[in-house]
């Protein structure tokens, strides 16, 4: 396993759109032991392909409080069901900076093991909003982008002074953020 690079915002690579996985192979295998090697060292909960590069509907989340539950969902279709809530997101490639996002409190998932089997999940609460964030990865979209104009300036604008760049990836192996 190797710990990847992860793209840090305003990267022009986050807005890249993510294509279906077709293949089914060792290497997606490892890209997905990769993802959640890096995932889990950031220390964050959700990490999608297109976070370190790799334009591929691929996702692995792990909300379970010891890091020992990993799900893999590839090419994710999600439905919202529930309500809409008003929670306080952090994101890896947005390292330090925590802002309130709406999402559904439920949605139906649709997707594929990392095997190519089919399967069916109703999530709810964190799991929810994880999935719909790391979804929105996958379609070019990150969650600064539910601020106003102003606010995502201010983000940029702190993620420059704090020594990132636009297109300067973060390195997984040099330090570690708290953000997930």
């Amino acid at each position: 396993m190797a710990l990847l690079d992860i793209l840090v915002y305003p990267d022009p690579r986050l807005r890249n759109k993510a294509l279906p996985v077709e293949v089914f192979d060792a290497t997606l295998g490892k890209l997905v032991e990769d993802m959640a090697e890096t995932m889990h060292a950031a220390p964050g909960i959700g990490l999608a392909a297109t976070q370190v590069n790799v334009a591929k509907r691929v996702v692995v989340i792990d909300t379970s409080e010891h890091q020992d539950r990993l799900q893999v969902f590839i090419n994710p279709v999600l439905t919202g069901t529930g309500k809409l809530v008003e929670t306080e997101e952090g994101c890896l490639s947005v390292p330090g900076v925590i802002v309130p996002v709406k999402r559904h409190s439920e949605v139906h998932i649709s997707a594929l093991d990392k095997n190519g089997n089919p399967f069916e999940l109703h999530a709810s609460d964190l799991l929810a909003i994880c999935i719909q964030h790391e979804v929105d990865h996958l379609d070019g979209k990150v969650f600064v982008d539910y601020l106003s104009q102003l606010k995502r300036d201010r983000v940029r604008k702190q993620l420059l002074r704090d020594g990132h760049s636009s297109g300067k990836s973060f390195d997984k192996r040099k330090e570690h953020v708290t953000a997930s």
